[in-house]
């Protein structure tokens, strides 16, 4: 947990490296070779950088005399950015060099590693910060900056970066340059954050509780005209369903299964009014 909370609060592309070299000594620093997504990700760095160094042989004594783990270690960051060759490849040299070097994987969606690699590995997974602590950071970074952010806005900030610190404090920051003379705003934040306000989210559902086809229809043509993402109007009604006291188990499945429909269609770069009438009319239905 520590390990990921000094990643996201440092934001810096060596962190794992240097925390090696602290943890390791500084005498293992040439058993070490890290690559982040700043580096060439392709075959060709697999099959010369890193087979290479997986090849070469290491020392079980330390320049000092002192026993020491006979291998090397890889550090592949944001590993999933990888291409699908590239992964292959590192398969290949994972299965040749496993006695000499140990391979570490950090990515940030296990499903794009492919399976033969993630087979091999095993898999620690870091659990998003406690809510309190992204509070108290952010509130830490205000009192520094001499900010004035109450406690509603530093919610807001966190919902709308879905708990990542990093996310936030660069939305903090962002909202510190347009808001140099007076403090921030939850207008400020949905601004900033592209955040769909909670009044668009009730609004829709109030008109879909109508029962009114033409009035959904021009409630969507409004919020179209606003320019807010209707990608991001989803994950926010996702959110707003899933909690809700208000809807029954049956309704919740019947929505979040059109919502992950419509998102998919999105993705694959459909009309987003249309979708958004698309699920307008399955909650409208669910209310019946």
């Amino acid at each position: 947990m520590a390990f990921a909370a000094i990643r996201i609060l440092t934001q810096s592309l060596n962190i794992v490296f240097v925390i090696i070299c602290f943890v390791l000594d500084f005498s293992f620093v040439f058993r070490v070779l890290e690559l982040n997504a700043s580096d060439e990700r392709g075959i060709q760095v697999i099959r010369e950088k890193v087979k290479n160094f997986s090849q070469r042989t290491v020392s079980s004594m330390r320049p000092d005399g002192k026993p020491c783990p006979p291998f090397k270690i890889i550090i592949l960051d944001e590993a999933d950015s990888m291409t699908g060759a590239a992964q292959a490849a590192l398969r290949r040299t994972m299965e040749k060099e496993t006695k000499s070097t140990r391979f570490c994987l950090i990515c940030n969606y296990v499903s794009r590693i492919i399976e033969p690699l993630t087979s091999r590995c095993s898999k620690f997974r870091f659990k998003p910060l406690p809510r309190d602590i992204l509070v108290k950071r952010l509130g830490e970074i205000c009192e520094f900056e001499k900010m004035a952010c109450t406690g509603d806005i530093l919610e807001s900030l966190i919902e709308a970066s879905e708990g990542d610190l990093r996310r936030a404090i660069t939305f903090l920051q962002s909202i510190a340059n347009v808001t140099v003379e007076v403090g921030p705003t939850i207008e400020d934040i949905h601004e900033i954050t592209g955040r769909v306000p909670n009044h668009w989210i009730e609004g829709l559902l109030e008109k879909c509780a109508t029962g009114s086809y033409d009035t959904i229809q021009s409630y969507i043509y409004n919020f179209s005209a606003e320019g807010f993402s209707v990608s991001q109007l989803l994950n926010q009604l996702h959110e707003r369903v899933i909690f809700s006291t208000e809807f029954s188990a049956k309704q919740k499945n019947l929505i979040c299964e059109k919502v992950a429909i419509c998102d998919h269609r999105l993705a694959e770069g459909a009309d987003e009014q249309l979708q958004l009438l698309d699920l307008s009319c399955t909650i409208m239905i669910s209310y019946q």
